[in-house]
């Protein structure tokens, strides 16, 4: 027995030995992994959601010069407003109308420096970069198989889905985007981020369908990550790099935005970057202005208005989902829709020239009365600022 008792003192001494090794070697993943599981808890989704670079890995691109965002005359808030700002955690809001501020602050203890998670507001950015590839004959053809570009794919679910059919959320791959189920697919791939794994792994091993591509439409943020492969196969470049070269720098940012990235270093493009307020209103005001910034255009024309269209099927709570934009329920001429979780919010409306970055960290934003009153908000806004008719 007594032999029995020291082996077994051994077997555990050996066992912590290991566990320690094992921890300080892990310690950087490890931490991540604990990050993600906090990463939306009351007392920290604030802090977190302005410092993501110090919980997950990075990848920095310039900025360029900053440009000049005019100081407008300020404006009347609509009613309501306070009480919609406390409600919906916001952190920063900046609205332009014709380009220029009019009205912006910044709450809940943070500032105008703070770069703050985008989440799926990512996608519109990306849907942008994608517009100057197809424009310059990279991408010349957007019913190609995304499997002529990203090879790794052809034993997956995305196997004889076009890049088009991709772009609209028409993929037809099986995706549980529950963010409240721990073990839905939008949460396990963010464990495989946390732990430094591959997304390009994470999405060549996606192999359940829904359905044929392009039968139906479902929100599946894997899908974004697919386009990005796509870019990368097409040019050879990351697409910070692209990001930077045909965007970032001549518009001209107020800092120097950066991606969260996996363990490849490969950029988390579907919702990881990060910017300031400032930054994300002027990305809308490029959209509003058809693409056009300081004389230049960086984006077509056509681009902005096609990818900016309904797709053929219907959205969730909206009109319809263009490449990679949200088309808001029943919406006016000129509006177009970024969004992301807990309350990253821009809002363009190009008729009226106006546009409404928001950035938040709303835990309640799945809950159904949030969605309309943002839009209501929204509209408000605008409206307060529209020309009334004269008598």
């Amino acid at each position: 027995m007594r032999k029995w008792l020291k082996r077994l003192g051994w077997v555990l001494a050996i066992l912590v030995v290991v566990l320690a090794a094992l921890g300080l070697w892990k310690r950087e993943e490890i931490t991540r992994l604990l990050a993600v599981n906090s990463l939306f808890d009351a007392d920290r989704i604030v802090g977190n959601f302005s410092h993501m670079d110090q919980l997950f890995l990075t990848r920095s691109m310039e900025g360029g010069t900053p440009s000049v965002l005019p100081q407008g005359t300020g404006m009347t808030l609509p009613p309501g407003y306070e009480g919609w700002a406390v409600d919906r955690q916001v952190t920063g809001i900046v609205v332009l109308q014709g380009g220029a501020v009019v009205h912006e602050e910044y709450r809940l203890g943070t500032g105008r420096a703070d770069r703050r998670i985008s989440w799926s507001e990512a996608k519109s950015a990306l849907s942008l970069l994608l517009g100057t590839l197809v424009a310059d004959g990279t991408i010349p053809d957007l019913d190609a198989q995304v499997t002529d570009y990203a090879p790794m794919l052809a034993a997956s679910a995305y196997r004889g889905a076009t890049i088009r059919q991709v772009l609209l959320m028409e993929s037809g791959v099986a995706f549980n985007e529950d963010y409240l189920d721990f073990w839905s697919d939008i949460n396990r791939m963010g464990r495989v981020l946390a732990l430094g794994g591959s997304m390009d792994g994470f999405a060549a091993g996606q192999t359940a369908r829904r359905g044929p591509p392009g039968s139906d439409w479902q929100y599946v943020s894997i899908d974004t990550h697919v386009i990005g492969m796509v870019i990368r196969g097409a040019t050879g470049r990351s697409i910070p790099d692209l990001m930077q070269e045909r965007l970032f720098t001549p518009l001209g940012l107020d800092s120097d935005p950066y991606y969260v990235t996996d363990g490849d270093g490969v950029a988390f493009v579907l919702g990881g970057l990060n910017m300031t307020t400032r930054d994300y209103a002027r990305i809308g005001q490029l959209v509003a202005q058809g693409g056009v910034w300081q004389g230049r255009q960086l984006v077509p024309a056509a681009w902005i208005d096609e990818s900016t269209a309904p797709g053929p099927y219907p959205a969730e709570f909206g009109t319809g989902y263009g490449y990679q934009w949200w088309l808001p329920p029943d919406a006016r001429p000129g509006e177009v829709w970024a969004r992301g979780i807990y309350g990253q919010n821009l809002w363009i409306d190009r008729t009226h020239d106006v546009v409404i970055a928001v950035n938040a960290a709303d835990r309640d934003f799945e809950t159904p009365p949030v969605m309309p009153q943002n839009v209501a908000m929204f509209r408000a806004i605008v409206d307060s600022l529209s020309p009334q008719p004269t008598e």
